[in-house]
């Protein structure tokens, strides 16, 4: 009998560089309708490190976002001040329909908020009155459910509030930002799982009043996974979507430099995702909610919407792996690197 190679052995093999007539006729007998010049894991190569990665990069203008930019773009909305003194942030969100190179010559046909996945960083202060202006512009209906304290009917779900809203309609969430923490949005529109592998999440973040102690860097991280033929098992990991991406572009830091991650977990199809650090540990603070770390580590563990910080400093130059301790998952996209290097005038040795 003729055996069939499944389409994770297929991404495994490094064998994505074989394209032609038998590349093209491997991808349709694979279900993968992609075009011939298809990605492509090799397993060397000078970008290739310890994990295996993509031959070439997708095209960050035509996606329009580069997930090195994700690390720190945060919406602070358009601020004003109501009445009774209260901080209003007001932002918009509009839901369509994109398609998104997320490997070489593999295209996604994505749902999005404001054209990128995961959709905008919002950070705001606990306290503030949020006011997101939300335009379905899909060819689907959607929603946007927010993870925090707020009343029934901005819950963003069917039969609270507006409910679903359909296509060309609108709806203005409006609640006070609580508690301070690290959370999430995404649609909640069924089935709830397809809309979220589609793409249409983003990172919520309330600062504490005072804010958090002082850092370098401030970094978000939103694990996710790429399901490309709807077959509700994923193809590709990443952080920030693009699998391989920050090992192809490491993330740049100095020996000292405290390091802070917003790490939220929205993987779906899968159950558990993680995160390791490579020769360090981290101070670990699950959801934000608290000023003081629960742990010192350097693996954690994530269910889907769960989230936490993650805080810690380097104490040798050198070019340090992150990733998930789930070998599958990083060796199909979810891995990445600190590129750390001494500051100018500091010696070669430790860092207190």
């Amino acid at each position: 009998m003729k055996s069939r190679v499944t389409r994770r052995e297929f991404f495994r093999a490094g064998i994505f560089t074989v394209l032609g007539t038998a590349g093209a006729a491997t991808l349709a007998q694979l279900g993968l309708k992609k075009p011939a010049r298809a990605a492509v894991l090799a397993h060397e190569g000078e970008h290739a490190g310890a994990m295996p990665s993509t031959v070439g990069e997708v095209d960050h203008v035509r996606n329009g976002f580069d997930p090195t930019d994700i690390l720190t773009d945060f919406d602070y909305g358009t601020v004003s001040t109501l009445p009774n003194g209260q901080t209003l942030r007001e932002y918009s969100l509009v839901a369509t329909d994109k398609t998104i190179e997320v490997a070489p010559g593999i295209d996604f046909p994505a749902w999005v908020y404001n054209g990128r996945i995961p959709g905008p960083t919002l950070r705001c202060v606990e306290g503030d009155r949020i006011r997101v202006h939300f335009f379905n512009a899909s060819s689907h209906p959607h929603t946007i459910h927010f993870h925090g304290i707020h009343p029934f009917e901005m819950d963003g779900v069917p039969g609270a509030g507006p409910g679903v809203i359909p296509t060309g309609e609108s709806f203005t969430y409006e609640f006070d930002a609580e508690p301070f923490g690290l959370h999430l949005y995404h649609c909640h529109v069924f089935p709830l799982a397809r809309h979220i592998a589609k793409g249409l999440y983003g990172t919520f973040i309330v600062d504490p009043q005072g804010g958090w102690p002082p850092v370098d860097h401030e970094y978000v991280m939103v694990m996710n996974g790429i399901d490309v033929d709807f077959d509700d098992e994923n193809d590709f990991y990443a952080v920030n979507t693009i699998p391989f991406h920050y090992q192809l572009h490491p993330i740049p830091i100095k020996v000292g430099e405290t390091v802070r991650i917003f790490l939220v977990n929205l993987l779906e199809f899968d159950p558990i995702n993680s995160f390791h650090l490579h020769a360090n540990f981290f101070h670990y603070y699950p959801t934000g909610t608290s000023l003081e770390p629960s742990e010192y580590t350097d693996t954690i563990m994530q269910a889907q919407a769960q989230r936490g910080i993650l805080e810690f400093a380097y104490k040798y130059p050198g070019l340090f792996m992150f990733h998930a301790h789930k070998t599958e998952f990083a060796e199909l996209g979810w891995t990445g690197n600190f590129e750390v290097t001494v500051a100018e005038g500091a010696g070669d040795g430790d860092a207190e």
